[in-house]
């Protein structure tokens, strides 16, 4: 297996790991504090304590980026074929 592709499937592999712990997160609360939640340059932080990501915005913004980031790399994959 080239490199390339293996680089896609590895992609594959932690978007599909994301979009099930945001869809777990929704649904039972589980992941809260899962690193991929957290941001980037600014620490969402009170008394020492890491807050959770709100709802709506793992539901509209972090799923919607990760499932149109998935599809794209199951298109680049498909290319290589």
């Amino acid at each position: 297996m080239d490199s390339k592709r293996r680089a896609i499937l590895d992609r594959i592999a932690h978007l599909e790991v994301a979009i099930t712990n945001a869809r777990e997160y929704l649904e039972t609360g589980e992941h809260a504090h899962w690193h991929g939640f957290r941001p980037l340059f600014d620490s969402k932080t009170r008394n020492s304590r890491t807050l959770p990501p709100h709802i709506d915005w793992v539901k509209n913004v972090f799923l919607t980026r990760q499932e149109q980031a998935l599809k794209a790399a199951y298109d680049k994959l498909e290319r290589l074929r």
